[in-house]
């Protein structure tokens, strides 16, 4: 895993809801969650609700980017359509953007969907805070609560150190590109 206090790569991607440019730049006055998601990994349809649960509930305390790194050519439900849709119909207020090059995901070292990672303000921009697992739920068992990242994301709100214990999230891999 990434280590603590490592400074929040550098990215520029399109939103695809709105076509904006979504650069790493744009972040720094808080916190900020970046999440690797996509459209059909079931790990990432089992936490979709609590995703948005959270996400919403957290609206100007922190500020969210959702990122997308899969080959859409193998996996077209990944698409920038599906992206708009799935967006639209969950009602997010944060950009969803697609990494088409895999750079991004390269850069934060994300393995899998979904990925979850918390920067916080320090003295040099943002800093690794938590990278880690929503919770413990998975597909087939328990209904996602957001534990572990709710945790993180408190801590990161009060200004408390980052969680001592912080467990690497379970999904699908990435769909590289060959």
């Amino acid at each position: 895993m990434v280590p603590i206090g490592t400074p929040l790569p550098d990215f520029t991607l399109a939103d695809i809801t709105s076509g904006a440019p979504v650069a790493s730049s744009d972040f720094g006055g808080r916190p900020l969650l970046v999440m690797f998601i996509c459209n059909h990994c079931p790990y990432v349809v089992h936490v979709r609700d609590e995703l948005t649960r959270l996400t919403s509930e957290l609206v100007g305390r922190i500020d969210v980017v959702a990122i997308n790194s899969n080959d859409v050519e193998a996996y077209p439900q990944d698409g920038p359509g599906p992206m708009r849709e799935l967006a639209a119909a969950e009602g997010w207020r944060f950009p969803f953007c697609l990494d088409a090059t895999q750079e991004v995901a390269k850069a934060f070292a994300a393995a899998c969907t979904p990925d979850f990672f918390v920067f916080v303000p320090g003295a040099g921009g943002l800093e690794l805070f938590y990278r880690g697992q929503l919770d413990g739920a998975r597909p087939g068992g328990a209904t996602p609560d957001g534990r572990d990242l709710r945790a993180a994301l408190a801590s990161a709100l009060a200004g408390d150190p980052p969680p001592d214990e912080q467990l690497p999230s379970l999904g699908c891999n990435i769909k590289w590109r060959a």
